[in-house]
């Protein structure tokens, strides 16, 4: 897995304070992206033990809420191995931390994915630039949904997180 950046002390990508993972790698091509640059899976540095440190690093602060992977698109298929392992890890290490997750997929076609056993939140679908809005909380346009995770896989149907 490759990335572009690892921020810190975030409040726009998912509730609280967070780490986000900015994941390189996307084919949806949104028109409007907010972020073209990490679109290629090649771009970015590779992600390796001392950018991985410096999550847990911050992870560890009593203050941060959990971590976002946003990027790109997390679930990109050739993310999706690195992200479900890392995430997996964060988890077991981090078990009060909350993991958000944004991806262009729409819930109903990954819903079976592995990594779903692992996140608290997803925004799923696409970036549509004619549905943007820039006052709502955690998505760019009205079409994504900020989704409860555990609470959709528990009633079979998508629950919204309270936004």
């Amino acid at each position: 897995m490759r990335y572009h950046n690892i921020t810190k002390d975030d409040m726009l990508n998912g509730d609280g304070l967070r780490v986000v993972l900015w994941v390189a790698g996307c084919s949806h091509g949104c028109k409007g992206c907010h972020n073209p640059v990490t679109w290629d899976p090649n771009g970015g540095l590779e992600f390796d033990q001392e950018a991985k440190e410096e999550i847990f690093t911050e992870l560890e602060k009593d203050y941060i809420s959990g971590i976002t992977f946003s990027g790109g698109d997390p679930l990109f298929f050739s993310n999706r191995p690195d992200v479900l392992k890392l995430i997996r890890e964060i988890k077991e290490r981090f078990p009060e931390k909350t993991v958000w997750l944004y991806t262009g997929f729409e819930w109903e076609a990954i819903s079976e994915l592995e990594v779903m056993k692992y996140l608290d939140v997803l925004v799923d679908g696409r970036f549509l630039l004619e549905k943007k809005d820039t006052k709502l909380h955690w998505k760019g346009s009205a079409n994504q949904r900020v989704i409860d995770v555990p609470a959709t896989r528990e009633n079979g149907q998508v629950v919204l997180h309270c936004e």
